[in-house]
């Protein structure tokens, strides 16, 4: 159960030639400059990731400000329909004394153009924003599935290298 040390430094112990050989392959890793590529790498994978995010960031303040700009260019829209509308009505009134049907049926035509351009309006502004915020959901789906994608590789040569190793020390 515990380890005789004696036995341990034998020189025929393999478990001292494999404890040897564990250090010496651990040095030679410290000497590659292994560790500093390998944080060198997480360094570059955080800076893209901290980059895509930057991007996100940007794209959503941009479509923030697409639909507060849609949303200003309604608000003109019902104010110049409100305008059309008053204007409608004092053409009522003066067109009154001439014929009530002729101005009933200026109303109706007027009040329709008027629903109608905010109804275009709200479509082409709900068009708009459901365009800017399906491209930007796809951008960011293909951003991080591409993250999610690059972080996958593997080396089958050194998983069966790792699996030798096992077999080889048993």
């Amino acid at each position: 159960m515990f380890l005789d040390w004696a036995e341990f430094w034998n020189i025929q112990n393999p478990e001292l030639w494999v404890g040897l050989g564990l250090v010496l392959f651990l040095g030679i890793l410290v000497l590659a400059g292994v560790p500093k590529l390998i944080a060198g790498h997480l360094d570059a994978t955080a800076a893209r990731i901290q980059g895509e995010l930057d991007e996100a960031t940007r794209l959503r303040k941009e479509a923030e400000a697409l639909l507060t700009q849609i949303r200003a260019e309604k608000v003109e829209a019902e104010a110049q329909a409100a305008q059309m509308l008053a204007a409608a009505e004092a053409d009522a009134r003066i067109m009154e004394t001439e014929a009530k049907a002729r101005l009933e049926e200026t109303l109706v035509r007027r009040q329709a153009l008027a629903e109608q351009r905010i109804a275009q309006a709200e479509a082409q502004a709900t068009a708009e924003v459901k365009a800017a915020a399906a491209d930007l959901a796809a951008r960011a789906a293909e951003q991080i599935l591409a993250t999610r994608l690059a972080g996958q590789t593997r080396d089958p040569l050194v998983d069966a290298a790792i699996a030798q190793i096992a077999t080889r020390l048993n």
